[in-house]
């Protein structure tokens, strides 16, 4: 999705520093990082190991606080709210998708769905309503009193991601989603997540180490110790073949 020329953007980060431990330990995992994310963007973020690629995406999800530079959410400087201020604003806005799933084991596709709306204090006629619309939206109709150890390793990300769209976020954050997975089941996520994005309008950013997945991003952004390496558009960006993301066996 285009964003107009000089349309603010939806997040800023501006000479972002990260650093682990002190004195003669310390290590600096971020060297003042740049970078702009537009609403409807879907950015790729990679790196050899040690680049400084995930502790970007755990500050840009608010799990981890800078140890110095700005970073403004919406205009709003998060970077000096207090725990409970930027909880409340990852909550509200953020969705996260991880390479492990995340799932609880001996609870349903539906009630680990409906986990962020607990959090979020919604009645329980509306939890069941918006996880049965999420799960859809992922191809699970029909799979949502399934346990994980019933689903796929496919079905079980779509979970996660549905997980992650039902409070729907501004932002969907994505770490090695496809990790877990092989190259059909990679396929079918990134396909889904493509759909997400430019049918939807999510912000999708991912941090991944293949670039057949990062190819259906409409951004490659490249980290090298600790600083932005490369940054820009794809412009032979993949997309799916399927008309709808295809059920995982």
């Amino acid at each position: 999705m285009s964003n107009p020329p000089g349309a603010t953007p939806l997040i800023q980060l501006r000479g972002i520093t990260k650093v682990y431990g002190e004195g003669a330990t310390a290590f600096q995992a971020l060297k003042g990082v740049d970078l702009d994310i537009h609403q409807g963007e879907f950015v790729a973020i990679m790196g050899p190991s040690g680049s400084g690629k995930s502790t970007a995406m755990n500050a840009l999800g608010l799990l981890d606080t800078p140890s110095s530079g700005q970073y403004l959410f919406q205009g709003v400087h998060v970077e000096s709210l207090s725990r409970d201020e930027r909880a409340r604003v990852r909550r509200r806005y953020f969705g996260f998708v991880f390479q492990g799933f995340n799932l609880l084991a001996r609870t349903s596709a539906q009630e680990n769905v409906e986990l962020p709306l607990v959090y979020r204090g919604e009645p329980a006629a509306k939890r069941r309503q918006m996880a049965a619309g999420a799960l859809e939206a992922v191809g699970l109709k029909g799979w949502e009193h399934h346990t994980p150890g019933e689903l796929s390793g496919g079905q079980q990300q779509r979970v996660a991601i549905a997980r992650a769209i039902v409070t729907e976020p501004a932002v969907l954050l994505a770490d090695e989603p496809t990790g877990n997975l092989d190259t059909k089941r990679s396929e079918e996520i990134m396909e889904l997540l493509w759909r997400l994005n430019v049918e939807q309008g999510i912000t999708v950013l991912m941090v991944t180490h293949e670039p057949d997945m990062a190819a259906y991003a409409s951004r490659l952004v490249r980290f090298v110790d600790g600083v932005v390496a490369n940054d820009a558009p794809n412009a032979n960006r993949a997309r799916p073949q399927a008309p709808a993301v295809q059920e995982a066996d």
